[in-house]
């Protein structure tokens, strides 16, 4: 198997042609630096993003945590996993004229 191996691979090589390019007509140019810059941007700019949702996570957990301690030590039922109420009631705000 070797020997055929060997044999197709010298064959292929052999008549492949050289290439007939010119190596500096070959280049990204000004449009493969900004895709590839605008690529490298978006990347950092997800990351910064992916780390200020984790530590925001982060920060609501310690939250919950405090706050379900401090109910234990009153003596009170616990809060629930719950997310803060975020009441929009009109009550705070101005009335129109």
């Amino acid at each position: 198997m070797s020997l055929l191996t060997s044999t197709v691979i010298g064959v292929i090589l052999s008549t492949t042609p050289a290439p007939e390019f010119n190596p500096d007509t070959v280049t990204p140019g000004p449009w493969g630096f900004f895709a590839i810059f605008f690529v490298a941007v978006l990347t950092v700019l997800l990351g910064l993003d992916l780390a200020r949702r984790v530590r925001r996570t982060n920060y609501r957990a310690e939250i919950t945590e405090r706050l379900e301690a401090e109910a234990a030590e009153r003596g009170t039922n616990a809060p629930s996993t719950t997310a803060p109420s975020t009441d929009t009631s009109t009550a705070d705000r101005p009335k129109a004229e």
